[in-house]
């Protein structure tokens, strides 16, 4: 698994290389435009949100001593959450609505690495379908993230269990993220079930590409906008070749 990390972030140069090679920025202008709107919208709410959350936190402290402390704390705890909510939300709802749009340039990269033409079947994989098949994988990722991260978050709390609950938030982050990236590919090839088993046995590279784009998401405005368009073409590259369907 060790190996297949290092392999996938290592990918991400190579997928910078072909954007440029395959000319496939055009396919992504909108979802940088809905990285832009979703990263703004995000910004938007999360400082106000902060605060409230913190000064309702701070409420149940009824002593005058240590007041000013606690409110301090809470306000930074509040923004850790809706922080850390606010990444896992805003980057399923993103991979899900570009689906539509990041599976041409995945069966681009497909079509120039294997050297054959993708076959369509307009009836089975139309804007529709891909856009639900994305939603579904989103949502069950989100919802299992959610339900790993939440009492992570608890652990956060706690002096040296911090450092392990963040990194295991961080394991878990890279890997439904990366999970979303590498489906793009295996819709064309691989059932709901099989997709997902898919992954499983190849998590190290769901782990490598999931942990850059975390990473690269924290970079401001950027990030938001252009991760996932480097993040899809890296992950593609890497589930083309596990597949099988090159001998590159």
């Amino acid at each position: 698994m060790i190996k297949d990390i290092f392999i996938s972030i290592k990918t991400y140069v190579k997928a910078l290389r072909l954007i440029n090679e395959l000319k496939l920025w055009k396919f992504f202008l909108i979802p940088i435009l809905l990285g832009f709107v979703l990263g703004l919208f995000y910004l938007s709410i999360a400082y106000g949100l902060s605060n409230k959350l913190g000064n309702y936190m701070a409420s149940f402290w009824f002593f005058e001593f240590g007041k000013s402390f606690v409110v301090t704390f809470s306000s930074w705890i509040a923004g850790f959450i809706i922080f850390i909510l606010g990444i896992i939300l805003n980057k399923h709802i993103l991979m899900a609505l570009s689906a539509p749009f990041m599976t041409p340039a995945s069966e681009k990269i497909e079509a120039h690495l294997t050297g054959k033409p993708i076959v369509k079947n307009n009836s089975k994989r139309d804007f529709v379908s891909q856009l639900l098949r994305s939603v579904r994988i989103n949502l069950r990722n989100l919802i299992k993230e959610l339900a790993i991260t939440l009492p992570l978050m608890i652990l956060s709390l706690i002096p040296v269990v911090n450092l392990i609950a963040i990194s295991l938030i961080f394991y878990y982050q890279s890997y439904y993220t990366g999970f979303g990236n590498m489906d793009y590919t295996l819709e064309r090839h691989l059932n709901y079930t099989k997709s997902k088993q898919f992954v499983k046995k190849n998590k190290g590279l769901a782990i490598g590409n999931g942990a850059v784009f975390t990473i690269m998401l924290l970079i401001p405005f950027i990030g938001v906008m252009l991760t996932l368009p480097i993040a899809a073409v890296a992950s593609t590259i890497n589930t083309v070749e596990r597949l099988n369907l090159t001998n590159k």
